[in-house]
Order: structure tokens, then sequence, then C-alpha cells
């Protein structure tokens, strides 16, 4: 991961070792709240709901409409779903995919 912040690796460490001391839902919407605005916590929760629709199947432009989602974020979505890191298809295993 890249940065033009000048965070250190060890500082991107710590953010996702405190992600992963979170016990709970409750206790991830305090802490994600208390670091992100609303409008990233809203991105970030709209990236997975693209995530779990384009693993269903669905396209681009049902996804886009099902969430108000640019084409631009479906298809950086899209790119992610299928790359290498693996995050989006870890996150959706484990928490089951959208009902339709």
């Amino acid at each position: 991961m890249t940065s033009e912040k000048n965070i250190t690796q060890d500082q991107l460490d710590r953010l996702f070792e405190s992600m992963c001391a979170l016990e709970s839902p409750q206790e991830a919407r305090a802490f994600l709240a208390d670091i992100l605005s609303a409008r990233e916590l809203d991105d970030l929760a709209q990236r997975l709901q693209v995530a779990g629709l384009l693993a269903r199947g669905q396209s681009y432009v049902s996804v886009s409409a099902q969430t108000g989602a640019s084409s631009t974020t479906v298809s950086r979505v899209s790119k992610c779903l299928n790359g290498a890191a693996g995050g989006y298809r870890l996150v959706l295993d484990r928490i089951g995919l959208p009902k339709e």
C-alpha cells in the first residue's frame, strides 16, 4: 500500500490491528464513526453492497441503478473483487452475499 500522506507501514498495521480488536458490529460502528466522516462511511458501505451484487452476477448497469454508485465505482470494485488481494471475497464469504 502506498500513501501520499507519509503514513508508514507500521501506522497502517496499527490501524488494521485496531480493527481486528473490535468484537462486535456495535464496536465497529463506534470506531468507524469516530475515524471516518459520514460520507466516507456511506462510501464504504456502498462499495461493499456493490461487491455483493457483482459477486451475485448482476450487471454493472443493474448494480449502478440499485446502489446509485457511479460506473467508475462499480468498475473499480469489480476490478478489486476479481483482483489478487481477495479482501472483498474474504468478507463476502464470511458475512454472506446480499439477498436478492
